[in-house]
């Protein structure tokens, strides 16, 4: 399995972190490699046309955003 790129877009709120710490339990869960990032800039989040965060971005396509998904419903994602 390729190394997984996955993006939290937000700016930093409470549910921007839950959502990391849901990314980085999922990507653990399944023995996922990946690469976190943070994006916090709201220029950026823009780019992807996300217009309520905290967003869900894995290897560029925005896959979740406005809500906090579950580490289970995030596994899915990442395999």
């Amino acid at each position: 399995m390729k190394m997984k790129n996955v993006k939290i877009l937000g700016g930093g709120c409470a549910n921007c972190h839950k959502l990391y710490a849901n990314a980085e339990l999922a990507a653990k869960n399944i023995s996922a490699e990946c690469e976190f990032e943070k994006i916090t800039d709201f220029k950026e989040i823009a780019t992807y046309g996300v217009m309520r965060t905290p967003a869900l971005v894995v290897d560029g396509k925005v896959v979740s955003y406005g809500s906090v998904p579950s580490a289970k419903e995030i596994e899915a994602w990442l395999k």
